[in-house]
Formats: C-alpha cells, sequence, structure tokens
C-alpha cells in the first residue's frame, strides 16, 4: 500500500511526474530487495557452518565456520637480528601469540566475519541517503504516446488553447532525503541474532588455535631443552672418553696393557664424537622450527634461558578436569555457538511465512534548473506476504534441522573425545611421572658402577671392558632422563591443553 501526496508540475515539464513515480518505485524496490538479501545472506551462511561449507542455493555470508582468507603478501616476519636473542618460555610464547600468521589470519577473518554481522543488522535499523542530481533532457513526447491530436486544444488553466512541441528540452535539478525501516520483519530478527552467535563461534576458534599454537611453541621450547641437555651431556662422555683412551694409550706404551683396550676406547671415543655432532644438529634444528613457530627468521641464532622445569604435579581429579573442560574447551564452545547459530537461524526459516511491514519514502524538491522549484515527496508502507514460496521454505527447513541435528551428534562426539583425551593424558602425566623417579634412579646407580669400574681398571685389577659396559649404562639412563623430563613436561602441557587452560594456565602445569 501506498500513500502519494504529489503537487501540480511546473507548465511545460508532465516529464517530471513520470520521474517522481519512477523514483518511488525505485525506493520501493530497495527497501524490499535489501531487507531480502541481508536475510538470504545470513541464512546462506548459518547452514553452510555446520558442514564447513556454504549453501549452494543462497550467496555467501558471515559464517560460523567462515572459510580462511588468503594472505596474498606473503608471510610477515620480524628483521633477523644481529648476536643472540635470549628466549625465555614466555617470551617465546608471548611472541607466538603476537606474530604466528595463522592467528594473524583468524584476526583478519574475526574482523570480516564482525562486517558481515554489521552489514546483516542493517537490515533492522533505519537507511537514510541524501541524494541529489542535474540533468539536461531532450524529450519526443510523440514516442510517448502524445500524439498532435492528442495534444491539440489542450488548455492550460483556462487561459485559452496553447500549443505544445512535440519535442520538449528541459534541464531539471532534483534534491532529496530518502529514509526507509522495517517495522515488522521476525526473519530478519532471528538471523541477526544467527549472525552474533556466528561471530562469537569465529572467536572460539580464534581462541582454540591460540592454545595450539601454546602448545605448540611450549613442546619445541621443551624439546630445544631436552637435546640441548643431550649435547651437554654427549660433550662430558667425549671428554670422559677421551681420558679412558689416553689412559689405555699410557698402560700399552707403559707395557701394561695391550692394544685391545686401545682400540676398544679409540671406538667409544668416536661413538660419542657421532653422538655429539648428532645432538648439535638436532639442536639447531630445533631452534629452526621454534624461529618459525613464532615467526622469527630461521637463521635467528637463539639462547634459551630457562632450564628443564620440573615440578610435581598436583593431581587433578577427572571430574574436576571434566568441569573445567566443560567450561573452557573452545573447540567444545564454538560447537555450542554454532547451534546457537543453527537454532537462530530455524526460528528465521519458520518465520519467513511470517508478512513483513516496512515504512519508506522520501522528501526533496525538484523543478527547471534555472527555474522555479518547489518541494515532492513520497510516503509509503509495504507489507510482503509470502505466498508461492512453500518449496523455498521447506527446503530451508529441512536443511537448518539436519544441521542442528548434525551440530548436537558432533557435539556429544566431542564431549566423549574430550573424555578419553583427558584420561590420555592424565595416564602420560602419572606415568611419566614414574618414569622421572626410575631414571634419575638408574643414573645414580650407573653413576656409581662406573665410578668402581674406572677404579678397578686404573689400579690394574681389571681391563676396560667393564668401564665401557658401565659408560654404555649411564649414557642409556642419562638420556632416559632427559627424555623422561621432557615427556612428562609436555604430558602436563597437554592435559593443560586438553582442560582448555593452556594459553592461561601453562605456568601452573610447568610448575614455573
Amino acid at each position: 500500500m501506498s500513500l502519494i501526496s504529489q503537487p501540480e508540475a511546473p507548465h511545460g515539464t508532465l516529464i517530471e511526474v513520470i520521474q517522481t513515480k519512477e523514483v518511488m518505485e525505485q525506493a520501493r524496490t530497495r527497501m524490499s530487495l535489501g531487507l531480502k538479501a541481508s536475510s538470504l545472506m545470513l541464512l546462506a551462511a548459518a547452514y553452510g557452518s555446520a558442514f564447513g561449507q556454504d549453501s549452494a542455493a543462497l550467496p555467501p555470508a558471515p559464517s560460523a565456520v567462515a572459510k580462511p582468507l588468503v594472505l596474498t603478501g606473503g608471510e610477515m616476519v620480524e628483521q633477523e637480528q644481529p648476536g643472540v636473542v635470549r628466549l625465555t618460555l614466555d617470551d617465546a610464547i608471548a611472541t607466538a601469540l603476537k606474530q604466528n600468521t595463522a592467528l594473524r589470519l583468524r584476526s583478519d577473518q574475526e574482523s570480516y566475519v564482525h562486517g558481515q554481522v554489521l552489514t546483516v543488522g542493517n537490515a533492522l535499523v533505519p537507511n537514510l541517503s541524501i541524494s541529489a542530481y542535474s540533468q539536461a533532457q531532450e524529450i519526443d513526447l510523440a514516442a510517448m504516446g502524445f500524439k498532435a491530436s492528442t495534444l491539440a486544444g489542450l488548455k492550460v488553466g483556462g487561459a485559452g488553447s496553447v500549443t505544445i512541441a512535440e519535442i520538449v528540452k528541459i534541464n531539471t535539478t532534483n534534491a532529496q532525503i530518502n529514509l526507509s525501516q522495517a517495522l515488522f520483519n521476525v526473519p530478519a530478527y532471528y538471523l541477526y541474532r544467527a549472525a552474533q552467535k556466528a561471530a562469537a563461534a569465529t572467536n572460539w576458534q580464534t581462541l582454540n588455535e591460540r592454545g595450539g599454537v601454546v602448545i605448540a611453541t611450549g613442546g619445541l621450547y621443551l624439546r630445544t631443552l631436552a637435546d640441548e641437555a643431550q649435547v651437554r651431556n654427549a660433550e662430558g662422555l667425549v671428554k670422559q672418553d677421551q681420558l679412558v683412551y689416553e689412559h689405555a694409550k699410557a698402560s700399552r706404551d707403559a707395557g701394561v696393557g695391550i692394544n685391545l683396550d686401545v682400540l676398544r676406547a679409540q671406538v667409544d671415543l668416536q661413538n660419542e664424537q657421532q653422538t655429539l655432532v648428532q645432538s648439535i644438529n638436532a639442536v639447531a634444528k630445533d631452534k629452526i622450527q621454534l624461529n618459525r613457530e613464532i615467526n622469527m627468521p630461521a637463521g635467528q641464532e637463539l639462547e634459551l634461558v630457562d632450564t628443564v622445569p620440573f615440578a610435581e604435579f598436583d593431581e587433578l581429579s577427572l571430574g574436576d578436569a571434566m568441569k573445567l573442560a566443560e567450561i573452557k574447551r573452545k573447540d567444545l564452545r564454538g560447537l555450542e555457538a554454532q547451534l546457537s547459530v543453527a537454532s537462530a537461524t530455524q526460528k528465521a526459516v519458520k518465520y519467513e511465512r511470517v508478512p513483513t511491514l516496512g515504512v519508506g519514502g522520501f522528501y526533496g524538491v525538484i523543478g527547471e534548473t534555472t527555474g522555479n522549484y518547489h518541494g515532492n515527496f513520497v510516503a509509503q508502507g509495504q507489507l510482503s506476504v509470502p505466498i508461492f514460496e512453500e518449496a523455498t521454505l521447506r527446503g530451508q527447513k529441512e536443511v537448518a534441522v539436519a544441521q542442528t541435528r548434525a551440530l548436537n551428534q558432533q557435539i556429544e562426539s566431542t564431549r566423549a573425545a574430550i573424555e578419553g583425551e583427558i584420561r590420555s593424558a592424565m595416564l602420560d602425566v602419572e606415568s611419566a611421572a614414574e618414569l622421572v623417579k626410575v631414571s634419575h634412579s638408574n643414573v645414580d646407580l650407573a653413576t656409581q658402577a662406573l665410578s668402581d669400574a674406572t677404579m678397578r681398571f686404573t689400579a690394574g685389577v681389571d681391563d676396560d671392558l667393564p668401564v665401557q659396559r658401565a659408560q654404555a649404562s649411564l649414557v642409556t639412563a642419562q638420556t632416559q632422563v632427559i627424555q623422561a623430563e621432557f615427556q612428562y613436561n609436555y604430558a602436563k602441557l597437554t592435559l593443560a591443553r586438553n582442560t582448555g587452560v593452556v594459553e592461561t594456565e601453562y605456568k601452573q602445569f610447568l610448575g614455573k
């Protein structure tokens, strides 16, 4: 329905009446298409979120699982700094959270979805615009159906007949303020609510990715510390084997030893030298990976300041861990936000059958550019009732119901997976703690055995074979300590990750 008030046009400007009607129709069309397009835009997003893809039948829009943006300019990394960069575990994690490329892309994705939410919400707020134009026209009235016979004898204002040329030239200027507002649009409201939940789901995904960055960076840092400990261990064994080798040579040269002892000592020395080279190479590769994780140049020299943290872990019951995960697990919270998107979208589809009501129009002035101007306005109300859209609405409903069902199943599956992950992580923490205790005890025993064997060999009571065996046992025990401490710390980080608190509570779990 529409209410139109149009004052009389100036003499000789019949085209202005036609123009005003066209503007009125354009305003009505803009309001109708704007609301419909905004509604369908988010509807498509909500449908695609649960399955990770957009609906083929609807245009793209903000999604709880939005497609990642492509970084066209390459990775942005810090410039390599001269000298050695001293890096603590806290520094490494803070740098990774700030500079990690994946997190930068997630931040861009959040901004993208937020912009789409604003676009969808615009369907519910007044739209106000100002437009103006000035144009020169030449109109053939005969071509528009005004024949000479029709125009003959035309009287204007009772002043007698006048002659109107078939070709009319006119310059017009128009300025107006346009306004449209949705008064009653239930689907648009629920779609806006779905858009807000989609933004929340995107934020949970970002937080979940931050947790992944923390455990990846922390794991690489701990792995590098473990490999550096292997290097120090290998260096000590090389020095010790060097002394054994020199002692065997001296004994042989003095005539109290045999050449076989020298060959054994030399083989052991070279084996430890090979182990040292491999350990140094492992540390160099670890630092390259750590540099890439925190988005630093691969060749940046690093000095890890922290030592290997070791502290007994306070017991966390399975029930407490599950309650914590229910609140803190970002992937679970993200799925719940997607379910809210699906529920709001399902309501929007349900109310697509409800009529929508809106108002719109404009007010302005129009007239000959060098002549008189007068005011003109359009005030209109629009009532839209869907009639022949039942197949589309039923199809959208089936998609929304399927999406909701799939998300409910995915949430239940995720909860079961979380319980399994927490149980496994707790078993790893417990077993790794026992391995640390046993491995430390083995080192003490192997050290004592090596000391006894060395004293017997030095005193000439025995050959160097027991010494070599004791050294091999000590190397094995020391390696087991390093690996056990790394596994223990990483198991605690994994437990923190599985309960959803690794990005904020990793220090407490490591005992720093």
